[in-house]
């Protein structure tokens, strides 16, 4: 598949997605809430999951991350294929 460079060096760009990212590669699939509660929990920072949401939406963008209902949660889960792929023609 071809990902979409420039969006994911985007959302890599942030300290705050990539904490998301870090937090998500944890634990795979989180709630927005349980994600708001470990973001300011393990990293003592001050954002609502309105902020969150705006973050997640430039990670999606990127194809980083993607959602799925589970019951009448949304769950959010971490794809590490886009890495993976912009990785491998400097890597190898």
């Amino acid at each position: 598949m071809n990902w979409n460079k420039d969006a994911i060096f985007k959302a890599l760009g942030d300290p705050t997605r990539r904490l998301i990212l870090d937090e998500l590669s944890e634990r795979n699939e989180l709630t927005l809430y349980e994600l708001t509660a470990r973001l300011i929990m393990n990293h003592d920072l001050s954002i609502s999951r309105q902020g969150i949401a705006k973050h997640l939406s430039v990670l999606e963008e990127a194809e980083l991350v993607t959602s799925k209902r589970k019951g009448k949660y949304r769950v959010i889960i971490f794809n590490n294929e886009p890495l993976k792929n912009l990785l491998e023609g400097w890597v190898e």
